[in-house]
Order: C-alpha cells, then structure tokens, then sequence
C-alpha cells in the first residue's frame, strides 16, 4: 500500500515585508532568485523544543535561508500555561494567540511550523511531573509522527535531556521524548496506526543545540572543552535582503509580543554551537549534512530535474523574472510524473508559487461578507490578472467544498484584469471555523484531536478554497487559494481577514462568574449575536433544579446578521453554600445553539474565532466583603477588577499618570495588576504617592512581577526582593504562618479547604528577601522543595497596609475558585479589621 504524504504550502522565506497570514505576499526579484535556488536542496532539518518562543529563531533562519534546507520547528505545546503582556486571555486563548505568532515568526525566518496535542498546564519544575500531566506516551506519538511525517535527515533539540531539574521540566521532557523518538520512528511494531498516512523513516543524526546559557556563564562556556561540538556560522549578511541573519531572527523573535520577546537586530560574526548525540557522528564537522545527499540525485529520475533547476538558476534575469516560466513550467511537470517520495509533492507547490511571482500572476477568492453560516449562500468575486508576456491560460474555477467546476477558458493577458462572480452553497455540514484542538474537552496536560492526520497541524483547519486551473505551455497546473474577506481602512488601507463559518446564533452569558452572597434575585445579562439575517428563537439559561430562573424563556427575533442583543434573567441561588455551571441556549426551529463566539484580534496576527461552550459559573457562598472603594492600576492586563465588580466592589481603573494625591483620596485601596511594575514605566516617579498614600491610613496591593527589568527598585516601602520562588503544584499544602492575623479571620474565616480547586499553581515570583516589617502570612511548597514563605507578605506603613502577594489570583478568580475570592476580599478588608476588637476577629 502506498503512503500518503501531506503536500507543504510554500511560504516565501526572506519576505521583507512582515504581512499577516492571509494577506497576498507579492517577492520581488532576489526572493523568487533565493527560492529558486532552493528547489536545488533537498535536505531536511526539524528543530525541537517545548513552547512557543523556545526556538532558536537564528539557527532556523540560518538553516533556511543560508543552507537552503527545509527546516521544521515542533513546538510540543502551544504556550497556554504562560502569562500575556498584550491582554487579558489566559489559558487556551492564550495558546491560540502564541500558535499564531509562530507563525508569523516562521513566515519571517522560513521555517514550517508544528505542535504535539501536549497542553501547556503550567510551570512544572521537572520532567517526571511533566510527562505524567502529558500523557508521555500520546506526546511520544506525536514527535514519531512529526518525524514520520517531516522525514529530517537532522534533528536538533533546543534543550539537554542529560539534566532533569535544571530548567523548566517541560523543556527536558521535549529533549527526552525527541532522544526517544530517534530510533522508535524508523520501527514499523510503534504506533503502527500511523503508517496507514506515513512511513517509518530513519533520522541521520541528531544535535544538542547548546550555549553559554547551559554553562552557568560566558566565561565557563569559552573555557570548556568544545572539540565534540560542531560550530556554524550564522552571522550572515545576506547582500539582496540587506539584512543580517540575525536581523532577520530579531524580527522573527519580535513576532512573540504577548510574551515581551521584542528583540534587537545585531549585525557581525556569530557561532552556534551544536553537540552530537545520536546517529551518525560528523567526520570533518563542517556540514550537517555530511554523508547526506542533498541533491535530486536521492530521487529516482530526480537528475534531470536538478540539471535544469541548476540552469534556471543560472539564467535568471532579475529584471525578468518571466523569462524562467517555460522552464520552471517543464521542472514541475517533471516532478509531477515521478514515482511517489518525499520531495515532489513539496517542491512542485513550492514550484508553483515561483510561477506565479515570476508572472505577476496575481489569483484571489474574496468573500462579500466575512462570517457566513452553514447551508447558505455566499457570493464570491475572483481576481484573477497576469502581468508577464507569457501565455497564460485560465481554464476553470473549482469551488471547495463542494467541488463544483466552472469551465472559464479565457486567455489571461499581460495586465488585463479578470474578474469572475460566483455563488457558492455552503454544505450544512460544513465545520465552524474554529481552532481544531479546542473542538473536543481534552484534558489538563492533553488536547483532543481524533483525526491522526490533523495531528500537528499548526493553523485553523479552512475548508472554503477556490482552485484556479492555469493552462502554461500546455501545462496544466491547479493553483489552491483560501477564501478571504477585505475592506479598507481609513487608517490601514486594505485590511485581510479569513471567510469564518460561524453559528446561526451564538450567545455569551457577560459575567464569567457569578457570586451569590444571599438569596435574593440577581440579574444575570446574556448577549445574543445572530450570524445571518432574521434569526428567531428563544433563549433558556439553564442551571440546577435548586436554582431559580425567571423567565424559563426568553424570544428574540433579530432582522440583521451581526446585531447583538442584551436579555436579562433573574436567578435565585439556594440557601446552602453551592457551585454550579449556568448555560445559555439558543433554540430555533428547535435546534439548539450553545456555543459563544470569542473573537482574538491583534494587528500582529491573523484574527481569531474560537468557539467555547456559553457557560458561567456560579457561586452560592457566605462570602463577606466591606465595601471598599478599590483604584485598580492594570499592569499587563488581567480580569481581576471585573471579578472584584462581581464581589460588590466599586472598581475604577487608573492610569498611572492619573495618579495624584488628590485623586487617591477618593479610593480606600490601591491595587496594582499583573507585571505593573514590569511594564508602566510612569509607576516609578510615582511611587511616593503611593507611599503617602498608604501612610494615611489606606491599603496598597501589589501583585505579582518578575524579578527583571522592574521600572523601580523601590516598589515597596521596606526593602523587598523578588525571586523565582513558585508553588507550582496548585494542591501543595497551605500552612498558616500567622493564624490569628486579621488577613485570615476578617471579615471570613480562611481554612486549609479555600486553597483546594486552585488552578494550575498557586502563585510565582516570591521575594525570598523582605525588611523585618513584613509578615509573611503563607506558606507552602512543591514535593521535595524547602517551604516557600513569600506568597502573602503584609507590612504597616504608617496608618495603613502594605501587602505584597505573589498568589496568582490574575488566574483563580477568573476560573471562579471560591477561597481565592474569601482571601482576596480579607486582603482588600484589611484596614477595616482594625476598626473591629482583636478577640472578635480571633473568635
């Protein structure tokens, strides 16, 4: 039985330009040149390591760009467990917002991108915990399939397996699982399931990429003993670009601003270093590829073709491109007749695009509207224009899914624009767009994808296509292209986005979480947004029998697609403290709906639909709060002060420049987000009203930063500094320093049980260093570890409270964790527990 190998949409390496995703690329002369050249190496290197922004993005580039090789970044997780600088998504939002910097940062560096179904649970300190929560051997399947399936001649991880508890235990775990997978991958007896889509396939050799960063310092680096390293040079300066390698790796490395990872250009000799470890050691050490034959010679009947690659290189006119397109045309019906292998599928696509940079062939499906529903109708206009004196023939248009042909047969002329309308059905069967991994509940280390094909595929799954079938010297040649939507922007200009399938309706109950603090009604808001005109139906929030919901229903009927629309249920929660999941449903024509519609939207993305379950959890619970009047100062940006609303606070957000003496007065606590002190550079000239503040008898609360690059070192009043301490195991016990502090008895009892159901850790970031003034309050750590007392650290400073908290409450109040909420409010209330009688509190 023959194998099936995935075909590699080509994607124009060295792009100066830095585009989103769907918009056109349009290479000038030296990219197509530098393209060309490349369909000549048929090598293959895939780099390995555990998250979004692991990558050596200049080592990629090198290996892409100088060595011509196909070069493959496997990501095992898509960076869920991390923080965000950018904006309040966390968790799997999160995820889909750093999958798509990757790929822009690939764009960038010419590299391919790929992921495991391993989810990013959170900081883990050492590779046993990791590969538990991950499911070592679904992981272990995953890389053999990446390797299966991507075929490297060399593989390179980012990071040692040699050093369990040196580094983050997802990073070791991806070394250990890629050492694993080198041998196992070329055995038919593993994961035979597979070879149904790929054959085992036998890896060359595999590297460490090491640096001074694995030695402790530069200085122990330069001084150890290097003869069992290979050293490449990848200070390029590629003269064409005018860019340095490591120019070009800065950008692709800027591409991570949700994690901060803006980086600098730097121009100029620089070496990386690479360890053997597997495979067939390296003799002179002056090539990865040693003993590898990179030309067409590894195909059968492959000669002839690179013979005529080598010569189209030779005579390229970068003044006319076109003149190549008789030949490129004849090397890609060459590579179409050869038997089955690797190679062909990739670089007759890659071929393909050559073709139509050379000749301006400029091919576009443009959707009249972006969203559209399952079974309807939508209209499309397709642009089709070659601007090169090479007779170009359009034959016909073939729509996807539905694989309808229109017969076109129209001579493409040089610059004469042809448009062509056309209706497609959408089939009702027809996926939403969404992100494929999300679609089925995984679990906390492991996504969900059932299909093995679909398994590592980087991006959304698009199912509307239109094929354009270009006729060139009697060569016929299918050029696919994604249905886009774009419009014009005062300010941008033209503005790209995808064609997304959505619901008929989605709806979104807006609270996330819902506090009940006695038995009386509350509203509860629920948004409706239609995707396609005049929509009826009714909407049920649906929740326990023991919770009361007025109406049970509630009509709707909305006339334009698009249009959003607030009803309100009242809910009365039971007597007894309780949790419980509340689900909006929209029904028509007796058809349920159930899902919200999240929209992701960055200027450094491409635009995202994810599709989540419209639920919102609510909370029964005896919880007290006083009534504070809380100033929020929001650092990298959170949900806390919308969670703290649901509390009963009055919240008001502040910008740091806002912050004077006078408008603090109106405030009885100060609160400072995630990373403030990170990222708010106007924070540190404010620091003595803040003080001030404090000193009048108010309360300051500072969350959790990262021990770098603070904007002051006075971001408390007492000597304090920040470490890497962290509780990463969420379930750690909880000991209580100061039992009889009023943090833990007023205004409600805090117990052992409110730190159960925390998620993915308790805190990070700890000072492990703080003034005598401070009380640490908690304490706790992972298995093995010494106890950790940082996490809640509570000073008085003159009439008022200084606390700083590591806690990371940016995570549990979002997710609804009923302890997080009780400490929060005591933490929040703790100036008023002086007003009550020590022996109260304590009782």
């Amino acid at each position: 039985m023959q194998k099936k190998h995935a075909s590699a949409i080509l994607i124009f390496l060295l792009c100066c330009q830095i585009t989103i995703a769907q918009e056109p690329q349009k290479p000038n002369s030296v990219e197509i040149y530098n393209q060309i050249q490349k369909l000549n190496f048929l090598g293959s290197v895939l780099y390995i390591a555990a998250h979004p922004d692991d990558e050596n993005t200049q080592l990629i580039s090198y290996l892409s760009n100088e060595q011509k090789a196909r070069t493959g970044y496997l990501s095992l997780t898509r960076g869920d467990g991390g923080q965000n600088l950018i904006g309040t998504q966390l968790r799997e939002l999160l995820g889909v917002i750093r999958t798509q910097e990757l790929i822009e940062a690939r764009k960038i560096d010419g590299g391919e991108q790929f992921f495991s179904r391993a989810n990013d649970f959170g900081f883990s300190k050492n590779p046993t915990e990791t590969l538990e929560i991950w499911d070592k051997k679904q992981v272990l399947a995953d890389v053999i399939w990446a390797i299966r399936k991507f075929q490297p001649d060399v593989i390179i991880n980012r990071f040692d397996h040699r050093s369990p508890g040196t580094t983050h235990g997802h990073h070791t775990a991806s070394a250990m699982l890629s050492v694993e997978s080198f041998d196992l991958a070329n055995n038919p007896s593993i994961f035979p399931e597979q070879l149904q889509f790929v054959t085992p396939w036998q890896t060359k050799r595999q590297f460490f990429n090491t640096s001074w960063w694995f030695y402790g310092s530069i200085e122990k680096f330069n001084a150890a003993y290097k003869t069992n390293l290979i050293a490449l040079q990848t200070g390029v300066y590629y003269a064409g670009l005018g860019k340095s390698n490591q120019e070009i790796a800065a950008l692709s490395r800027s591409r991570h601003q949700s994690q901060g990872f803006g980086s600098t250009g730097a121009r100029g000799e620089e070496t990386e270093y690479l360890e053997f470890i597997n495979g067939d050691a390296l003799k002179d050490k002056k090539s990865l590829f040693e003993g590898i034959d990179t030309s067409w010679n590894r195909i059968k009947e492959g000669k002839s073709i690179g013979e005529l690659l080598t010569t189209i290189a030779a005579e390229f006119d970068h003044n006319n491109p076109s003149a190549s397109i008789p030949d490129l045309a004849k090397a890609y019906a060459m590579m179409k007749a050869l038997d089955e292998n690797q190679w062909s599928p990739l670089k007759s696509e890659a071929i393909k695009e050559i073709i139509s940079a050379c000749s301006g062939l400029y091919l576009e499906a443009v959707a009249q509207n972006q969203e559209a529903t399952p079974g309807s109708t939508i209209k499309l206009k397709l642009e089709a224009i070659n601007r090169s004196s090479v007779p170009i023939q359009l034959m016909s248009v073939t729509a996807i899914p539905n694989q309808n042909i229109t017969p076109q047969n129209r001579d493409l002329k040089n610059n004469i624009l042809n448009t062509i309308n056309l209706d497609l059905k959408l089939p009702e069967s027809i996926n939403y767009t969404q992100p494929y991994w999300l679609k089925e509940k995984g679990t906390v280390g492991m996504y969900a994808v059932k299909q093995q094909q679909n398994i590592g595929i980087p991006d959304i799954i698009r199912e509307v296509k239109v094929i354009f079938n270009i006729k060139i010297n009697e060569i016929e040649i299918p050029f696919e292209r994604t249905v886009v939507y774009k419009y014009n922007d005062d300010v941008k200009g033209e503005v790209y986005n995808y064609l997304d399938i959505v619901p008929e309706v989605t709806t979104s109950i807006i609270d996330k979480v819902l506090l009940f603090k006695d038995t009386k009604k509350k509203a509860v808001a629920v948004k409706i947004k239609t995707g396609k005109d005049s929509v009826k139906g009714i909407l049920q929030l649906e929740l326990p029998e023991n919770w009361g919901v007025f109406p049970k229903s509630i009509p709707f009927n909305i006339e334009k697609k698009g249009t959003e629309q607030i009803v309100y249920f009242e809910v009365t929660a039971p007597n007894k403290s309780e949790e419980a999941v509340a689900k909006s449903v929209a029904i028509i024509d007796n058809k349920q709906f159930d899902k919200e519609q999240i929209i992701i939207k960055y200027d450094h993305i491409t635009k995202q639909q994810v599709l989540t379950l419209a639920e919102a959890k609510c909370i029964k619970t005896d919880l007290k709060t006083n009534g504070e009047k809380i100033g929020y100062i929001m650092g990298a940006g959170d949900e806390v002060p919308s969670c703290l609303t649901q509390l009963g606070y009055a919240v008001t957000l502040l910008k740091p420049e806002e912050i004077t003496p006078e408008k603090l007065e109106l405030y009885d606590v100060v609160i400072t987000g995630v990373r403030a002190y990170n990222i708010l550079p106007a924070l540190a000239n404010k620091q003595n009203i803040l003080f001030d503040f404090v000193k009048s008898g108010k309360t300051m609360i500072v969350q959790y930063n990262t021990a770098g690059d603070l904007v002051t070192n006075t971001i408390a009043p007492y000597p304090l500094k920040l470490s890497r301490d962290r509780v990463t195991e969420e379930d750690a016990e909880v000991r209580f320093l100061s039992p009889h502090h009023p943090v833990l008895n007023f205004p409600n009892q805090i117990t052992a049980t409110d730190f159960e159901g925390w998620k993915q850790e308790q805190g990070l970031y700890y000072p492990n260093e703080y003034d005598k003034a401070f009380t640490p309050i908690l304490s706790s750590n992972d298995k093995g570890e010494s106890p950790k007392n940082g996490a809640l650290l509570i000073a008085p400073y003159g009439k008022g409270h200084y606390i700083y908290t590591g806690l990371s409450f940016f995570r549990e109040l979002p997710e609804g964790v009923t302890g997080a909420y009780k400490l929060i409010s005591n933490i929040i209330s703790l100036q008023s527990s002086e007003k009550i009688p020590v022996q109260k509190i304590k009782n």
